[in-house]
Formats: structure tokens, C-alpha cells, sequence
């Protein structure tokens, strides 16, 4: 068996990822095709923690006319349905998952505590984090970061849509050019739309290195497990 590049993984998909191409709610054979990923990468040894988006159902800043504090309330809430699916989904293949939430709901999931969190994955259990931070104001993206830099991840894996980092939008742009290894600060200064501002200067502040590659090959969280070249790097 090939060996694993990291120890203990940060997992951050977004909610589309999980609507495979339907681009709404939840495709049933997306997430059977990401929990037999999962599945095997815990089988490594590596030790899995997950950050789920929520934007398959509902982003903060979808509610133009709506309070922004309500609005990312509900994102929060899309998240935790997508946490379900995914435990749910790996459940079904015999993987041990916990789901701990932000904000508090006790009947169908655990509160966030990090001794607990920790001590979850040391057991080789997939530790879901949803609802975000708890808070209006922030991304899950800054979730990802701030739970990757509280459970001493080893490295953020962002799988997206997209491949790779891009000097501008692909979709838009025939000439953009992909990147296949760039620091925090140009990420910033380039304002390259990987993560919010505040997530990359938390990695940045706390040395954690991000991975960036397309979920369109579930086989991909298996493969920048193992360390192939794909995607892009994201370091100091």
C-alpha cells in the first residue's frame, strides 16, 4: 500500500460539489462516490476531519433583501443538512463519523469541542464540522481554517469545481492560466478567488498549507492523499 503524504487531513467541500451536476440539493451518488473515498483514506491511517458548505441549498449572501444575520444563519443551516447526508453516506460503508455542530442542536448532533473533536479522530473517527463558526460574518471556508488550525491539520484539502488555481476565472476567460504553486500572500494580493481573504490569512498567520483540486474524479482526495501532482499548492 502505497503511504500516505499527511497524518491528520482537513477535508473542505463545498456544498455544490455535492449536488454533482444537478447544481441544487443533495446527489445520492455524488456522496456514495465521496464516502468510498473517504473510506479508503482512513483506511490509510490518515486521520479525516470534514468541513461541509452549504451553498447547494442557500449562500448568506443570496438574501439580497434579507438581514445578513439571518441570511447566514440559514446558510449554517444548509450546512448541517449536508453534514447528515455525508454521515449518513458514510455510515452506509462502515465508516465511524461524528457530526459536531457551532450552534448548538443536541438531538442530532454534538456540540463543537475541540479536546472532543481531537479525540474522535484519534480514533479514527471522520469528524464532520457544521454550522460553520457559529457566527454571521464568516465563510466556511474561515470554518476550514480556523477547525484545520484548532485540530493541528496537517493541510487543508479544498476540493471545488475547479481543477486548480487560475490567474482569472476559467469559466469566463479562454486564456487563463492555471497554477500550480503560489504562496498566501500572492494569493491575497492577486485577489485570486480561493478562499476569502480571512481564511488564506489564517492559514498564512498559522503555516497551514492548502490544497486545491477538482472533485469532478472523487478518486482525487485518494490521490493529494497519497501527494500526486495535481491541483495547486498554496504555502508560504
Amino acid at each position: 500500500m502505497e503511504k500516505p503524504l499527511y497524518h491528520r487531513i482537513l477535508l473542505k467541500l463545498s456544498g455544490e460539489a455535492l449536488a454533482g451536476e444537478k447544481g441544487f440539493g443533495l446527489d445520492p451518488d455524488t456522496l456514495v462516490r465521496i464516502a468510498g473515498q473517504i473510506k479508503e483514506v482512513v483506511a490509510m491511517g490518515v486521520q479525516v476531519a470534514v468541513v461541509v458548505g452549504g451553498g447547494n441549498f442557500w449562500r448568506g449572501r443570496t438574501g439580497t433583501h434579507m438581514d445578513r444575520t439571518t441570511a447566514d444563519y440559514m446558510g449554517m443551516m444548509a450546512t448541517v443538512i449536508n453534514s447528515l447526508a455525508l454521515q449518513d453516506a458514510l455510515e452506509n460503508v462502515e465508516v465511524v463519523t461524528r457530526v459536531q455542530t457551532a450552534i448548538e442542536m443536541r438531538q442530532i448532533a454534538e456540540p463543537y469541542i475541540r479536546r472532543r473533536a481531537v479525540r474522535h479522530l484519534e480514533k479514527n473517527r471522520v469528524v464532520i464540522f457544521a454550522a460553520g463558526t457559529g457566527n454571521p460574518y464568516f465563510s466556511t471556508d474561515t470554518t476550514a481554517a480556523l477547525r484545520a488550525a484548532e485540530i493541528e491539520a496537517d493541510v487543508i484539502l479544498l476540493a471545488k469545481k475547479v481543477d486548480a488555481v487560475y490567474d482569472k476565472d476559467p469559466n469566463e476567460n479562454d486564456d487563463a492560466s492555471r497554477l500550480l504553486d503560489i504562496s498566501y500572500i500572492d494569493v491575497l494580493n492577486r485577489g485570486l478567488k480561493v478562499m476569502d481573504s480571512t481564511a488564506t490569512s489564517l492559514c498564512m498567520d498559522n503555516q497551514i498549507p492548502i490544497k486545491v483540486f477538482g472533485l469532478d474524479d472523487p478518486e482525487n482526495i485518494k490521490k493529494v492523499v497519497l501527494g500526486k501532482a495535481i491541483g495547486t499548492y498554496i504555502h508560504s
